[in-house]
């Protein structure tokens, strides 16, 4: 995601113009990352997606217009290269769930410190998923006892099986490339290979579901 050294460009998204002030202000104090832009409502976001082309979307699911898992949805499909960070109030299981089937890479409650909120970004945009402690409790025990266990995985290939555990570790795909000496572009054709066999619709999904059968452990 973006050009390598240069700042990550952030769309900020919040119907609130105190927070949105105050995450404007997170994003410019990190040296690594600048502000593309910012928008109040669901179509002044996917306008300014169109208009402003950022790197990464902090959003609030509560706007007016289309609500943050709408436009996330229509970005998945529109601009599948800029990343969803949700930055929201809502963390019950169903909300949580619907903002990353969306396409959601990253899900955080607000009351989140400055620190997890521009560890998050960075995650995010070197192709990592997040969800802060608020939420991931949550998502992991609405998919505990369904995913299936590692051994139970036969659609796998043992190559796919090793991407998958690196993914669950979190590492992002240069990262995973170099572990496993293979390219980017055919570490990009594993993952995607690994959420087709396993009916995930992201990264995300598949961590949750990855993690819940044992994979990952070992690099956490």
């Amino acid at each position: 995601m973006g050009e390598p050294g240069r700042p990550v460009r952030v769309l900020v998204v919040d119907d609130h113009p105190l927070f949105r002030a105050g995450l404007r202000g997170v994003v410019e104090r990190m040296p690594d990352a600048e502000v593309a832009g910012e928008a109040a409502d669901g179509d002044a976001a996917l306008a300014a997606v169109a208009t402003t082309r950022p790197d990464l979307v902090v959003l609030d699911l509560h706007l007016p217009g289309p609500d943050g898992v709408t436009v996330t949805a229509r970005l998945a499909e529109s601009h599948p290269d800029v990343a969803v960070v949700v930055l929201t109030m809502l963390s019950d299981d169903g909300t949580v769930l619907a903002a990353l089937r969306a396409g959601a890479r990253g899900y955080l409650v607000k009351g989140s410190d400055e620190a997890e909120i521009a560890a998050a970004i960075r995650i995010v945009a070197a192709g990592g998923s997040v969800l802060g402690p608020a939420v991931a409790d949550a998502v992991l025990a609405v998919h505990r006892g369904t995913a299936a266990a590692p051994e139970v995985f036969p659609q796998l290939s043992v190559r796919e099986r090793e991407v998958l555990d690196l993914v669950a570790a979190g590492l992002a795909n240069p990262v995973i490339a170099a572990e496993l000496h293979l390219s980017h572009q055919t570490v990009r054709n594993y993952v995607s290979s690994v959420f087709l066999k396993l009916g995930v619709v992201d990264r995300a999904a598949a961590i949750v579901a990855a993690r819940d059968a044992g994979l990952g452990t070992g690099r956490r």
